[in-house]
């Protein structure tokens, strides 16, 4: 019998089928484990993205009204997913949140207006709900017109 020409503890071994296909299953297991849990992180960062920049919205409505000294409006349509905000006649900024953001929006008011003193012009709270999925977040804009969520 003929000696191989490397040494024992040279010689390169593959894998067999059975151990491929125990190290397939393994991986697919721990797949359909974790698949789940990246969506549910997916539907979060977007939830929480879309309520950042709609707070952002809010606030900067509220700024223009102090610096201007004048009525500040925003309009939100649900529907379609987007915040308008509004001096008069003239449309300042307009963002479509679920399109941006691929998230719903449910609100209690459709709009709200921000007076030179920067608070709320009305008498109620906003409240909007962001959703996407199983992941929902809340945002509260109070009659003195702080953001919360």
């Amino acid at each position: 019998m003929k000696d191989s020409p490397l040494p024992a503890h040279a010689r390169l071994r593959g894998f067999n089928l059975i151990e491929m296909s125990i190290v397939l299953a393994v991986v697919g297991v721990l797949s359909a484990i974790t698949m789940p849990r990246a969506g549910r992180f997916l539907d979060t960062i977007r939830v929480r993205g879309a309520v950042i920049e709609i707070a952002s919205l809010f606030s900067t409505a509220r700024h223009i009204a102090i610096a201007r000294g004048s009525r500040i409006g925003l309009d939100i349509d649900p529907a379609r997913g987007t915040i308008v905000v509004v001096a008069g006649q003239d449309t300042l900024q307009r963002r479509e949140i679920t399109a941006a953001h691929d998230v719903e929006l449910a609100t209690n008011r459709t709009s709200i207006t921000y007076s030179a003193t920067g608070t709320g012009y009305g008498a109620a709270n906003l409240t909007m709900i962001v959703s996407r999925g199983r992941f929902a977040d809340t945002l509260i804009v109070s009659r003195l017109g702080r953001v919360r969520f």
